[in-house]
């Protein structure tokens, strides 16, 4: 978010007919450039925010995430979802939390067991919920067989599957996902769209 903000500083006055495209975040998938961009454009009668539709004020800036693909000579797809980094241990996960925090990221952890139904049927739908936050959110899975019950317990974590959300090396919300799938992405979404 420092990012857009400083690059919207620069952007004085927008006025009924403008249209800017800011580049924001870039990353390489492979030897492609995909670049993400904010559309800041007139608002007559409402808004939309990464395919959310919230309403705002008559007059207000249009704030849409595009994305571009640099390198390539053809259309190219961006990938539908994006896999999951597992955290194998608490070394790793200090160092994600530390990561996230110096750079004023969020993360979004899914703490999952092999033997949970409800965890293995809602990690390709967070997969697939991964793509509409890259590259500002990164998302990342832990297996609480696979790492020591110590960490399960810092976390707070006691049912399964739990997806939470950390902020400045704190834990600042959860989403218990006892329920449908599309219910828990839905929770998560306004988790993330809620964040502090």
């Amino acid at each position: 978010m420092a990012a857009f903000s400083q690059s919207f500083s620069s952007v004085q006055a927008l006025n009924q007919k403008t249209h800017i495209s800011i580049p924001c975040n870039s990353a390489y998938v492979g030897n492609l450039r995909v670049t993400q961009h904010f559309l800041i454009a007139d608002n007559s009668s409402g808004c939309m925010v990464s395919n959310h539709v919230d309403p705002c004020k008559r007059g207000q800036s249009l704030i849409m995430a595009t994305w571009s693909v640099e390198g390539a000579s053809q259309d190219v797809e961006l990938p539908s979802s994006i896999e999951l980094e597992p955290i194998t241990s608490e070394k790793q996960f200090d160092r994600v939390i530390a990561e996230a925090q110096d750079l004023e990221e969020s993360v979004i952890i899914l703490w999952m067991a092999s033997w949970c139904r409800k965890c293995v049927y809602l990690k390709p739908k967070l997969e697939k919920l991964a793509t509409e936050y890259y590259p500002r959110i990164q998302f990342y899975c832990i297996n609480v067989n696979s790492v020591p019950q110590r960490l399960v317990n810092r976390a707070a974590v006691t049912k399964m599957p739990t997806i939470q959300l950390w902020k400045g090396g704190q834990k600042q919300d959860e989403v218990i996902g006892g329920h449908k799938a599309w219910l828990v992405v839905n929770d998560i979404r306004e988790m993330i769209e809620n964040e502090p």
